[in-house]
């Protein structure tokens, strides 16, 4: 007889802030987890008694980690791979798959995975060196993305000119063009073991210039019927075809001229899903437990138009945090205050994030850009 659910035992790799949001939603069904974690003091140290400090992307230590559990499972991609796939070669349910993982882990394996699956992306050139660029064949302007250990903006430069090329990393790369932007939008998928999928409605993002980081959402995205269906399709025949159980945040570009490019995907709970815990029937933590757990997909309606703005430390301040304005943001109705309990801040240090839900996008609009204005991070 197969164990129920409460009594299986399921590790975690990262204890940050989706960690955190994703014991919040796991208590509720009783589950076990257990964490590894390089910090001691990340924001999920204090929420399971079973808390291991150690560094995931080394392969003993997510080895050892793992052996014991039924189901292992990430928070943040950039682990230790091979370990995770000799735990699944052992028995050990991983989700996502190693195999799939290594391809996401990769910025340039997963631009090939696109390009070999017919999912429309931006053009794009691989080079092994910044000596490589100038004869790669796309011409500024044009993103330049590390093809390992970049995320949240790090790892990235928008290189506008030939002047700016001085800039340019001297790393293994993808070279992008620069997509003609009408907007980004992001929708988040799930599929568990048996094929069964689900989505969330479509969300349009809008990204700090400066920190290339979400600076806030809105959903469901203001785009009409026909457009929504197809980046939803498009995001459901991306997980289909890699394969992957568990959720799956998927990034694009609508382009001016109406096309609709994949820009990345993120293998687990991602930032453009944070709404979803008070604005959706299911939250996007909910539903990745559940299909990890290979659970039938939870309802992903819209109770409520919704938005969401990041929480991110001032620029040059550097410290323990002061929330300003946060008593005001409070008392704002339709406003839902998430703090991650980071000890320190730093300039543009994800530190918490606000939701907001009205019965209209404009309300919605409206009141993210009073909070953005509103309430700083600083030290």
């Amino acid at each position: 007889m197969s164990k129920q659910i409460t009594d299986l035992k399921i590790g975690l790799l990262g204890g940050g802030q989706l960690g955190r949001m994703l014991m919040q939603e796991a208590v509720n069904w009783n589950l076990q987890f257990s964490i590894l974690e390089p910090s001691k003091d990340a924001p999920c140290a204090h929420l399971v008694p079973d808390f291991v400090v150690g560094d995931f992307k080394d392969y003993d230590t997510v080895y050892q980690f793992g052996k014991d559990k039924d189901i292992v499972t990430i928070e943040f991609e950039d682990v230790n791979s091979d370990a995770l796939a000799q735990l699944e070669q052992e028995g050990v349910k991983v989700f996502p798959q190693p195999a799939i993982l290594k391809i996401i882990q990769d910025k340039g394996l997963q631009k090939q995975f696109y390009q070999n699956n017919n999912i429309p992306t931006a053009p794009f050139a691989l080079v092994s060196n910044k000596a490589e660029i100038e004869a790669c064949g796309i011409k500024p302007p044009f993103f330049q993305k590390l093809r390992t250990s970049g995320y949240d903006g790090y790892g990235v430069r928008k290189i506008a000119t030939e002047a700016d090329m001085e800039q340019c990393f001297d790393q293994p790369s993808v070279i992008e063009a620069m997509a003609d932007m009408e907007m980004e939008l992001s929708v988040i998928v799930s599929r568990n073991s048996k094929g069964e999928t689900a989505a969330f409605p479509v969300v349009e993002m809008e990204f700090n210039p400066e920190s290339n980081m979400v600076q806030y959402l809105f959903a469901p995205a203001q785009i009409d019927a026909t457009l929504a269906e197809k980046a939803t399709a498009m995001a459901l025949d991306v997980i289909n075809k890699l394969n992957m159980v568990g959720i799956l945040a998927v990034e694009m570009f609508y382009t001016r001229s109406g096309e609709v490019w994949v820009n990345e995907v993120a293998p687990r709970p991602h930032n453009s899903g944070h709404h979803t815990i008070e604005a959706n029937l299911s939250s996007q933590y909910e539903q990745h437990l559940r299909a990890i757990l290979n659970l039938k997909p939870g309802n992903t309606e819209a109770l409520h138009f919704g938005a969401m703005v990041n929480l991110v430390g001032e620029k040059g301040y550097e410290g323990t945090p002061v929330y300003e304005g946060i008593e005001e943001i409070l008392a704002t109705k339709g406003a839902f205050v998430h703090l991650y309990g980071k000890s320190k801040t730093k300039s543009f240090r994800k530190m918490g994030h606000i939701t907001i839900v009205g019965d209209n996008a404009a309300e919605v609009k409206e009141k993210a850009g009073t909070i953005l204005d509103t309430i700083k991070v600083k030290a």
